[in-house]
């Protein structure tokens, strides 16, 4: 089967690659017992390798489709995520197309089990988070035949469309941003960025632009788990113990950003005078700060929208269409945190 050919793989397909009947491919992916172990491996792998998923709804339906569309991203506990969904359901409300989510963890391999699971069920189109997947992920978004739309990230090669901001610009244009207010002493953050693929993105576009400044990054601070105030807290405690000389903090997002104001403030430090700080998301529920937190929007309703809207695009049309890739423009909101001269 050509790479490029996007129709739905078939028993067949698996059948050919396996060397084995249609009925015994069947019969493994039914998980029958009779079947030698060395078969079954073999038809196993080949489904593996070419992304096929079984049709769980074979013959139920006369559309082999349901009118789901699946969306699969890494959480709903870090207060982006669900302006994406309202992005996306506001998009369908006009349809009959609904929203299925299933939650990875920033995780590769749960990512594969849910878009496994949920590919099973025959949905309509595909909203994923994100460009990096496993080899096995992508296969099966290849192998699926509806419309896939990655999100919230340009900076790569997507498998059909993308709909998103470019992170590395993002951390360089705040890195411009900074520079020009003539803060030097510089403090990063943020998440580990072993599986936070966007945030080691937007790191590199901020270091980058240091860098041709003639700056290096004082200090830097990392954390594993999810987002929180206590968590900027306390980072933002230990980078000024070791390295009080710092006047500027940039965090990897607003949550930790917002913990770490908090905690300046208790401690009667002058923000921006004295230190300014810098987030990213633009999250609206922070805008009640007793400072308003510098941040830049990542467009992520926007987002959520346009995705669903090339979905319900395509399947209107009801014929092939060009992959759609679309690069929103996120903004910087200087708040009271990164003073402006």
């Amino acid at each position: 089967m050509n790479s490029t050919d996007h129709r739905p793989l078939t028993l067949r397909d698996v059948s050919e690659a396996s060397g084995v009947s249609e009925m015994t491919v069947s019969r493994v992916l039914r998980s029958r017992g009779d079947v030698s172990a060395e078969t079954r491996e073999k038809v196993l792998e080949a489904a593996k390798r070419l992304g096929y998923v079984p049709n769980k709804i074979a013959g139920a339906l006369a559309s082999q489709r349901v009118n789901l569309v699946a969306v699969v991203i890494p959480s709903m506990s870090n207060m982006v995520f669900p302006d994406v969904m309202t992005g996306i359901s506001q998009a369908l409300d006009e349809t009959d197309l609904q929203p299925v989510v299933g939650l990875t963890d920033y995780l590769p391999e749960k990512e594969e089990k849910v878009l496994y699971e949920m590919l099973s069920w025959r949905p309509s189109g595909v909203i994923v988070a994100g460009l990096e997947h496993s080899d096995a992920s992508r296969a099966m978004l290849r192998a699926s035949g509806i419309p896939v739309v990655e999100i919230m990230d340009v900076d790569g090669t997507p498998v059909d469309s993308v709909v998103g901001i470019s992170h590395r610009r993002a951390g360089r244009q705040m890195a411009e941003a900074i520079i020009a207010e003539g803060y030097r002493g510089i403090g990063f953050l943020g998440t580990k960025m072993l599986l936070d693929h966007r945030a080691r993105k937007r790191f590199e576009g901020f270091t980058q632009t240091l860098a041709k400044a003639g700056i290096e990054i004082a200090d830097q601070e990392f954390y594993s788990g999810g987002s929180a105030l206590a968590k900027g807290r306390e980072m933002t405690r230990a980078m000024l113990d070791r390295t009080p000389q710092l006047d500027f903090l940039y965090y990897s997002n607003d949550l930790i950003g917002a913990g770490g104001l908090l905690w300046l403030l208790e401690q009667g430090m002058d923000v921006p005078g004295q230190i300014g700080l810098a987030g990213f998301n633009g999250v609206e529920l922070l805008k009640g700060l007793p400072r308003r937190l510098a941040t830049m929007d990542s467009c992520r309703h926007e987002i959520g929208r346009r995705a669903a809207e090339i979905i319900a695009a395509r399947l209107a049309d009801g014929s092939p269409a060009a992959p759609a890739q679309i690069t929103l423009e996120p903004t910087i909101d200087y708040g009271d945190t990164l003073r402006r001269r």
